[in-house]
């Protein structure tokens, strides 16, 4: 995710004069903008980990149902995005042209429009995938953004949501409650989630770059009370507070990130898990609580 404002009508070379400090000084991207993250957290560490079939046994697909509707939190310039549809749908590399958008679709969301508009010009599947500039801990913004995709479909919710690497960010600018608001519009918004938590020693590296280059702090990083163990902090907001059940964890990144699959409780009636997805979450599961 990256800083809350939106681009004033400067010309094109402006733009790029901005774009040019965040590359070199990556440590002042305070929402994580981090304008080439894709290439020191390449989507691949995350894809190895998820079984590709997982959304169509989730939803088998019917035409009366619709695409599989997906939101994406904190898409960056959207090179996970789109390596999350195409892994998701077992496309090949080089395809750029699908009749899947039928089958999938997702909405990508970033708070930085420099990397959002990146987004919309890179993105091989325009059909499948839109890409918007949201703060979504504006809540009247995110109300309006997210019911006009979804009343596209005739739905009030996503079948899955992804939030990747992003509770970091707004744990750091929106404190404790932040965090927990957070997951709370998120669940609610959501029949499954993908979350991938940062943990604690993320956040001191976060706020020693800011001191390095002579920046303010994070204005909530010394007074968290939520900290330590993130991933295990995460799951107890998501399942004791708002509704949702751990179904497993995918395994971790070599970055050393959980990917933790959630889904809501009320949906257990309507999208029963399929019994292999259960047996692998069983057998790849690391987590104890």
């Amino acid at each position: 995710m990256a800083v809350p404002t939106e681009l004033d009508g400067g010309s094109v070379k402006e733009t790029a004069a901005e774009e040019e400090p965040r590359v070199l000084e990556p440590g002042a991207a305070p929402f994580g903008n981090f304008p080439h993250y894709s290439r020191f957290h390449p989507p691949e560490q995350r894809l190895r980990l998820l079984p590709p079939e997982l959304l169509r046994q989730l939803f088998p697909q019917s035409p009366e149902n619709g695409p599989i509707l997906g939101l994406d939190v904190g898409c960056n310039s959207g090179d996970l995005s789109v390596a999350l549809y195409k892994h998701f749908l077992s496309l090949p590399d080089g395809e750029t042209c699908s009749d899947a958008s039928r089958e999938l679709r997702l909405l990508c969301c970033d708070i930085d429009p420099v990397l959002v508009k990146r987004a919309e010009k890179e993105c091989p599947f325009p059909d499948a995938l839109t890409f918007i500039t949201l703060d979504f801990m504006n809540q009247r913004k995110r109300k309006v953004l997210l019911s006009s995709f979804l009343s596209q479909f005739g739905r009030s919710v996503f079948d899955i949501g992804f939030c990747m690497s992003i509770t970091m960010w707004i744990h750091l600018n929106h404190g404790d409650h932040g965090l927990w608001e957070f997951l709370a519009h998120l669940s609610s918004l959501c029949h499954y989630l993908l979350v991938e938590p940062q943990p604690w020693k993320c956040y001191r590296a976060a706020a020693r770059r800011l001191r390095k280059l002579g920046l303010h702090d994070f204005d909530h990083f010394h007074s968290l009370a939520i900290r330590g163990d993130m991933t295990n902090q995460i799951v107890q907001i998501l399942t004791q507070d708002h509704g949702m059940e751990l179904i497993c964890c995918f395994g971790n990144t070599s970055w050393d990130r959980s990917l933790l699959f959630f889904r809501a409780k009320q949906t257990i009636e309507t999208h029963p898990i399929p019994e292999s997805l259960i047996e692998r979450g069983k057998e790849k599961n690391r987590l104890r609580f």
